[in-house]
């Protein structure tokens, strides 16, 4: 049976951008731009400077990859729809674009767990961290974070294709799989979907939100049995990963409000409701760069160099 009677769906989300579409188009594609370079030029950097092939590094080379693969899912679509008149995506269109988020927002939280796990080992068992994260280590890592989501997301939208929908409406900017699945013409028909979810939710964001709230406790403990300057060099390392980690989690509980309210019912600003939804997707691909760059001595050199 066909997964839906639907050719295409209708994004509301630009109804009720009337004539600041160019404005907000301006700001848009800056931002993007922005994103693009920051990102593409910290890659470059990495893989350029052998100074930084160390595992830390290539963390953060994987964090600024996805990064760019997720501001892509999002921004050329966005810009587009923002100057045309038609706001409706294809089917097709609209399914790889939520498969494209949600692994983005796996995979950036799985890399910034790793990265948690990572900065443990190098603190607490600084002796052994060459043999406890060598390169292959680095590279099961990196390859397990980006192979497993895709695996995962790609079950989570095949039971989602398979749904009968009565509706094809998203009240949103891009496509979103929870609004999707609230399509559907039977409640009956969502119970493996909820299953799934619950699973797959279980696998992708509890077990790394674990993976970083028991890495940083074991790090705290060892800073606070540590002296003053160890203490302080621990703090410094840390600071860019925790901040990026409180940035995405940020964005994460702003897309959480904005898919419980109704907008139309409760009188939320048209500008409140599209920043909460969008937050995530546009601020992270920049925050990242930037507080990296800004706070890691042999990035900030290796960037003036290549300058």
């Amino acid at each position: 049976m066909n997964s839906t009677q639907f050719h295409s769906f209708i994004l509301a989300g630009y109804s009720d951008i009337g004539r600041l579409k160019y404005f907000y188009l301006f700001i848009i594609t800056a931002l993007y731009i922005s994103i693009l370079f920051a990102n593409t030029l910290l890659i470059v950097v990495i893989c350029t400077e052998r100074s930084l092939h160390k595992p830390m590094y290539l963390f953060l080379c994987s964090l600024f990859v996805n990064d760019l693969y997720g501001s892509t899912a999002l921004f050329p679509a966005l810009m587009t729809n923002l100057v045309s008149d038609d706001h409706s995506v294809s089917t097709v269109y609209c399914y790889l674009q939520i498969f494209c988020i949600y692994t983005y927002g796996s995979i950036e939280l799985s890399n910034l767990a790793v990265m948690s796990y990572d900065r443990y080992l190098a603190i607490c068992y600084p002796l052994q961290y060459n043999v406890l994260m060598a390169p292959k280590k680095v590279c099961i890592l990196v390859c397990v974070t980006w192979l497993f989501t895709f695996v995962n997301d790609i079950i989570h939208l095949s039971l989602t294709l398979r749904l009968q929908l009565c509706g094809n409406v998203i009240e949103k900017l891009y496509c979103d799989n929870y609004l999707v699945v609230k399509l559907a013409c039977s409640t009956s028909d969502m119970t493996v979907n909820n299953i799934f979810g619950l699973c797959g939710f279980v696998v992708l964001f509890a077990v790394p939100l674990f993976t970083i709230c028991l890495s940083y406790i074991k790090i705290l403990t060892i800073c606070l049995k540590s002296s003053t300057e160890n203490r302080q060099k621990a703090f410094n390392t840390c600071t860019p990963h925790l901040a990026s980690l409180l940035n995405f989690s940020f964005g994460c509980f702003l897309i959480l409000i904005q898919s419980r309210i109704d907008r139309p019912r409760q009188n939320v600003p048209a500008v409140l409701h599209t920043v909460l939804s969008v937050y995530f997707l546009m601020c992270q691909p920049l925050f990242n760069p930037i507080v990296y760059g800004v706070r890691m001595d042999k990035i900030r050199q290796a960037c003036k160099n290549i300058l």
